[in-house]
């Protein structure tokens, strides 16, 4: 059997309840929860699993206790599955545009360094083509926008694209984003022509949550100085939570240095004089390559990387 023969049988045999099963076994962990999920006795459950298991020839679960473990195979297959589910997630959405006769809708991720110029500059040029077009922006961490684009929720990342990341999507360098270490206008640092890391280390840190590239980079600088994370972190990707609580106490944190910037000429941070030793990988426009783009965000990626006269 050639491998374009093997396609359509493949669909011809799989269900999209076998899809709903098996995302839902990897969300709940054991078959009696995700039978329950997607409305089937664990029986026909057990059942169904087994029937898929053959159609795609692997086994896709490892038992442990009374639990199942995805194996290398289960891992392969949720990906692609956890895709169809995004596409069909965008689909309902562009559906419903429709059918409520709008101009539709654009979901946009962004992380922190892009929005106060390179998003923001796109979606001024945007409007002027598309007035009555909805745009929704998230703004979070790389890792869990990508999330939210495999799962249908967003159209577009401006990120980084995770390593872990397969050749699901496709990626367009934008630009470098250099780090600042900040601290309050008044902390015991703040007016030091030089400071060191020691300097830093009996103080309080307000980080990034783990998993997110900007957290990789500050656990990288510690760790080239052999100095655990300091205990008592907050941990939060939101730059207003970041920047109140820099404001009310001696928290460090290290944010990026285009917003740094912002904030300091405003007088509500101090950026310290320490460089730190790593940086971050380029951040750009990420999309899925499985969808097909509207006009809209065509036009919004024209944009996005084409610069300001």
């Amino acid at each position: 059997m050639s491998h374009t023969d093997a396609v359509p049988q493949l669909l011809n045999r799989m269900r999209m309840r076998q899809v709903a099963l098996l995302l839902a076994i990897e969300d709940r962990g054991t078959l009696r929860a995700a039978a329950a999920e997607v409305g089937m006795t664990q029986p026909a459950a057990t059942k169904m699993l087994h029937e898929l298991e053959e159609t795609l020839g692997n086994r896709l679960f490892d038992r442990v206790g009374r639990g199942l473990r995805l194996n290398p195979a289960g891992i392969c297959v949720t990906q692609h599955f956890r895709g169809m589910r995004g596409g069909l997630e965008t689909m309902r959405r562009e559906l419903q545009e429709l059918r409520l006769g709008s101009a539709g809708k654009l979901f946009i991720g962004s992380i922190m360094a892009a929005s106060p110029e390179d998003l923001t500059n796109a979606l001024v040029r945007l409007k002027t083509r598309y007035p009555l077009l909805t745009v929704e922006i998230a703004v979070g961490t790389s890792d869990r926008l990508m999330e939210l684009l495999r799962e249908g929720a967003l159209d577009l990342v401006i990120g980084r694209m995770p390593g872990r990341t397969g050749g699901d999507c496709t990626f367009r360098p934008i630009g470098d984003e250099a780090l600042s270490v900040v601290v309050a206008q008044d902390h015991p640092l703040a007016q030091r022509k030089t400071v060191r890391f020691a300097d830093m280390q009996s103080f309080p840190w307000i980080l990034q949550p783990a998993g997110s590239p900007m957290r990789d980079v500050i656990e990288q600088e510690f760790t080239a100085r052999h100095t655990p994370l300091p205990p008592g972190l907050v941990e939060t990707a939101s730059i207003l939570t970041t920047t109140n609580l820099i404001a009310r106490t001696e928290m460090i944190a290290v944010i990026p240095a285009s917003i740094a910037g912002r904030y300091e000429q405003h007088g509500l941070l101090r950026i310290l004089p320490y460089a730190m030793r790593h940086r971050l990988a380029a951040y750009g426009s990420i999309v899925r390559r499985d969808r097909p783009a509207s006009a809209a965000l065509q036009h919004f990626l024209e944009l996005l990387h084409t610069p300001v006269q």
